[in-house]
C-alpha cells in the first residue's frame, strides 16, 4: 500500500525539513539557551528538622528529649494528562504525526502547532465512542534520512528545543506527547536511551517506526525496514524500568506495522510491567485495502498487545480514494485505541 515513491519522498523531505526547525514557532533565536525540558519532579526525600545526635532540650534527668519525627508531607503519584495511572479501558488515544518544517511527513508538522492541537482535540472527541479520549501529539524525534550523515546512520534527530517545546504545548493541552523514533542504520535503543530525559515524564511516551530500521548497506526510502519481537520487548523492558525506577503512570510504546514482514518472530514479543504495547496498522489506500491490511496485521495478536489504527489525509484519498470516517475506523475488530491520523 505504501509504494516506494512515496518513502524516498518522505525521506528527502526529513532530510530538508530539519534544517528548519529552529525557525518555527517559539523556537530559540540562534545563541540562546532557554529551550529547557519541563523540571522533573524530585525524588530527594526531605532535610529532617533536626540533626541525629544533637542535643535537645534536656529533661528531669538530663537526657536528650526524644528526637521528633520530621514532617513528611504527602507528594501524589505522577498521573496521565487527564488523571489515572492506567491508559485503557478509560482512554481512546487520537492524535496526528509530525515535525516541524517538514509538511510530507505530516499534519502536525504544518501550520500553528496550537491549531493542530485544536484540532486533534475536536478529532479526538470524534472517536470517543464510551471512552474518555486523549489527545496524541506523536512529533517525530529521530527522522530516517535518503543520505549517511555525518556519523553514517542515515537519521537525524530532532533537536531538543523542538521536543521542548511541543512537550509544552502537550501539557498545556493535556495531552500525551509520543517520540516517533525512525532509527535508520542507528541501534534502536540506544536512540531510546538518548531520549531519556523526556521519557521520565509522565506525558511521554514512544512511538517506533520500524520500517525506517535499516540493517547494514541499506538505505531508507530503497526498501521496508525491520524489527522483531525480542527487540521491542527491550525497548519495552527499558522504559519499564523508567516507569518502576520514577513511579510513572502506565506508558505507551507504539510501533507503527506496514507490512507483516517489518515486524518478524511477534510470538518473541512479552508484555513488560507499566508498559502498554500498541501495534499500530500503517498503509496507504482506500477503506477496502486499508481493512484487508488491518486483517492481516491483527491475525494471531499476542496476549496483552493493544491495536492502532493510521490514517492519511492525502494519500488515502489519492487514486479515488477516501478517508476512513471514524464510524468505520471503530467498526474494525478488535477496535483500535489509538487512531494517528498523517
Amino acid at each position: 500500500m505504501a509504494g516506494v515513491g512515496r518513502r524516498e519522498m518522505l525521506a528527502a523531505s526529513a532530510a530538508a525539513g530539519l534544517t528548519l526547525l529552529t525557525g518555527c514557532g517559539e523556537a530559540p533565536s540562534p545563541g540562546r539557551s532557554d529551550a529547557k525540558p519541563a523540571p522533573r519532579p524530585s525524588h530527594t526525600s526531605p532535610t529532617p528538622s533536626s540533626t541525629p545526635g544533637s542535643s535537645g532540650p534536656s529533661g528531669s534527668h538530663g537526657s536528650p528529649a526524644p528526637a521528633r519525627t520530621p514532617h513528611r508531607p504527602h507528594r501524589p503519584r505522577p498521573e496521565l494528562p487527564r488523571g489515572g495511572r492506567e491508559l485503557f479501558p478509560r482512554y481512546r488515544m487520537v492524535g496526528f504525526c509530525g515535525l516541524p518544517g517538514a509538511a510530507a511527513l505530516g499534519r502536525l508538522g504544518t501550520g500553528d502547532p496550537a491549531e493542530r492541537a485544536d484540532e486533534i482535540e475536536k478529532t479526538a472527541r470524534r472517536f470517543a465512542a464510551g471512552r474518555e479520549p486523549l489527545p496524541v501529539l506523536e512529533l517525530l524525534a529521530v527522522v530516517a534520512n535518503s543520505t549517511p550523515g555525518p556519523d553514517g546512520t542515515y537519521r537525524s534527530r530532532t533537536p531538543a528545543a523542538t521536543i521542548a517545546r511541543f512537550h509544552r504545548l502537550a501539557r498545556r493541552r493535556r495531552a500525551m506527547l509520543l517520540l516517533n523514533v525512525q532509527p535508520g542504520r542507528a541501534a534502536v535503543l540506544d536512540e531510546v536511551k538518548a531520549l531519556r530525559e523526556w521519557l521520565v515524564h509522565p506525558d511521554v511516551g514512544l512511538a517506533l517506526d520500524p520500517e525506517w530500521e535499516m540493517g547494514p548497506g541499506e538505505v531508507p526510502g530503497d526498501s521496508f525496514g525491520r524489527t522483531d519481537g525480542h527487540e521491542l520487548t527491550s525497548v519495552a523492558r527499558y522504559l519499564s524500568g523508567l516507569v518502576e525506577a520514577h513511579d510513572l503512570p502506565e506508558k505507551p510504546l507504539v510501533f507503527h506495522q506496514v507490512a507483516t514482514s517489518v515486524v518478524r518472530e511477534q510470538s518473541a514479543l512479552r508484555p513488560q510491567p507499566g508498559v502498554a504495547l500498541i501495534k499500530s496498522a500503517d498503509g496507504i489506500g482506500s477503506p477496502g485495502l486499508k481493512r484487508g491490511t488491518w486483517r492481516r496485521l491483527v491475525r494471531d495478536l499476542p496476549d496483552g498487545l493493544h491495536t492502532g489504527f493510521k490514517l492519511f489525509y492525502e494519500e488515502d484519498a489519492q487514486g479515488g480514494g477516501r478517508l476512513m470516517t471514524p464510524k468505520e475506523v471503530l467498526a474494525l475488530r478488535p477496535q483500535p485505541e489509538y487512531v494517528m491520523y498523517e
